[in-house]
């Protein structure tokens, strides 16, 4: 049963609740503002995750039954805070374990509703970055269980353990070994009979928190949205609590590392720090950190007002380890930029596309903020808008009626630009497509994108079915001036970050080659959800009622629910 079919087909339609999205984009998110930091440094709790001051993280499942005993329809669609209807979540992370352990792990838990009955009989398993599915056993709510990659390591590192344990997770088929969590960062499902009940993405780099990335910090949720960066936190107790809930991380200040101008754009580099508490703060002595320089420098001197600006000098106002005066150097390629006080865990960071402009934050009308370069460099007031490039997203048919079979999900984009685009970049040391990060897409060294031109992407899963190019054209009777192609990823059914990235650099480690690594300038992204509401628009059509999501703003990223608009689709249109 269809619960979303079912509030649909009156006349009026009842108000709705959407669930928690997330993001598979391995790259940098937006980031929402957090209720939950503090200027303490001795970390928080969520004291009821279950009920949590955030948004409900995600809903979920589908009816199982055990035995004689039927348990309450589960839909992984549903809109409306319906006690009957599991709702599960994700609340610890391992992904990158410190002294080289190869040891990882994630901490599941029902969020709310009922038990689960017979884990196996509903179809309860992990998908997305790993997969495992889970044994004939019940699930109480208020239990909190454990998947690792090794039993073994994991009772060697936690012998105090008492809890469930489950693992190892499935062999990944291209390696022929027990899959591991990707460093870079990743999505991880749990899944309940077919759909996402819950998504979340977690990464390595800003502004996500870089004490969980090999440094003995696991990622705990905080509750809200889990596709946001700060609905997780470090945790405040090394290699993490597993198997308990309720734990703690360590805090942030209100200081956030706003704005930074490159080095050799024709003024001097400089960096703006943003202050959003009540109070001046002192942060002197902060170290600034540049990651592909390897580079730490302290600030010289400085305090940030309360609700104001601090626009930082790179020529001057910084020192080295010693204390001795240097310069900062912040590259045009991009990379990432950390802030840290005073205490550990209180960082602020970016992650800078390569661009020769200033880089940022920029806060949406909706409460989150957005990263990433913008169209003019403000420094010591707001950002101003994205900058957006010449391919950009214009529509998004993420979830299409199931009960349609003609219809089926893709991706549009569009060349903005009065001159055709060849994605495909050939720089000194390296050729490679333009991608678009979500979807596990890359152009090919043939393909061009006309002036004005559109490229309708659909699921590689339709060729293995037989619908191939040309009759996907028939069907929804594309010009034959659209490019067709296909990509191996999914669009996800709660939402996710979908990125159009054009190579610009590539740098070469003759050390380690694994340590080679491609930098991009962002040509648009957007965060889609199906938690979007407001502007008059009814958003939860695009959620498997057959209609898109349609771009109707292209002056800046298309992060805004008010940049959409929802309609019938039109691919290639």
């Amino acid at each position: 049963m269809d619960i979303k079919k079912i509030l649909l087909a009156g006349s009026a339609v009842t108000a709705m609740v959407l669930a928690t999205s997330c993001s598979s984009d391995k790259s940098t998110e937006p980031d929402p503002v957090d209720p939950t930091v503090s200027s303490s440094s001795e970390g928080g709790a969520n004291p009821d995750p279950t009920s949590s001051a955030g948004d409900t993280p995600v809903t979920g499942s589908s009816s199982s039954v055990n035995g004689d005993n039927p348990q309450p329809e589960l839909s992984s669609a549903t809109e409306i805070d319906d006690p009957s209807v599991t709702q599960m979540a994700i609340t610890e992370i391992m992904y990158n374990a410190d002294d080289g352990s190869a040891l990882e792990w994630v901490e599941v838990t029902i969020q709310s509703g009922p038990d689960i009955s017979s884990m196996l009989a509903s179809g309860m398993r992990l998908d997305g970055a790993l997969s495992y599915t889970f044994p004939n056993e019940e699930l109480k709510k208020g239990e909190y269980i454990v998947v690792t990659n090794d039993k073994d390591l994991f009772m060697q590192t936690y012998p105090t353990f008492n809890g469930r344990l489950y693992g190892p997770w499935d062999v990944d088929p291209k390696t022929g070994a027990v899959a591991k969590l990707s460093n870079e960062g990743d999505v991880i499902d749990v899944k309940l009979t077919g759909e996402g009940d819950v998504s979340c993405s977690y990464s390595m780099e800003p502004p996500w928190p870089s004490l969980a990335n090999g440094k003995g910090r696991t990622l705990v949720y905080k509750g809200g949205n889990a596709a946001q960066a700060t609905s997780w936190g470090a945790s405040k107790i090394m290699n993490g609590n597993p198997g308990v809930g309720n734990d703690e991380w360590l805090t942030t200040s209100n200081i956030r590392l706003n704005e930074i101008m490159p080095t050799g754009t024709g003024t001097d580099a400089w960096v703006e720090l943003y202050n959003a508490g009540s109070a001046d703060v002192d942060v002197t002595g902060w170290v600034f950190e540049s990651k592909i320089r390897k580079e730490k420098l302290t600030i010289k001197a400085g305090t940030v007002p309360a609700k104001g600006y601090l626009v930082l000098n790179a020529a001057t106002d910084f020192n080295d380890s010693e204390g001795a005066a240097k310069e900062l150097i912040v590259s045009d390629i991009g990379g990432s930029y950390y802030l840290y006080g005073a205490v550990e865990g209180d960082e602020s960071s970016l992650l800078l596309p390569s661009s020769k402009l200033s880089s940022g934050v920029v806060d949406l009308s909706d409460g989150s903020t957005a990263q990433g370069a913008l169209v003019q460099a403000t420094p010591g007031a707001a950002n101003s808008a994205l900058y957006i490039g010449s391919l950009v997203i214009s529509e998004i048919h993420y979830h299409p009626n199931e009960e349609d079979l003609n219809d089926v999900e893709f991706l549009e984009l569009k060349n903005l630009s009065e001159t055709p685009i060849t994605p495909f970049e050939k720089l000194s040391n390296g050729n490679r497509g333009w991608k678009v990060e979500g979807i596990n897409f890359e152009f090919a060294s043939t393909d061009v994108i006309p002036a004005g031109g559109i490229v309708v992407l659909f699921p590689d899963s339709l060729q293995s079915s037989g619908l191939t190019a040309d009759k996907l054209r028939t069907r929804y009777s594309i010009d034959a001036g659209v490019v067709i192609s296909f990509y191996s990823g999914k669009l996800s059914n709660r939402g996710e970050t979908i990125a159009v990235k054009k190579p610009y650099f590539y740098q070469k480690d003759a050390s380690n080659p694994l340590n080679d690594q491609w930098y991009y300038d962002w040509s648009d992204a957007t965060l889609y959800s199906d938690k979007w509401s407001g502007n008059g628009v009814d958003y939860k059509r695009a959620d498997g009622f057959g209609y898109s999501l349609q771009r109707k703003d292209f002056t800046t990223m298309g992060y805004e629910a008010a940049a959409w608009m929802v309609d019938k689709p039109t691919p290639g249109k």
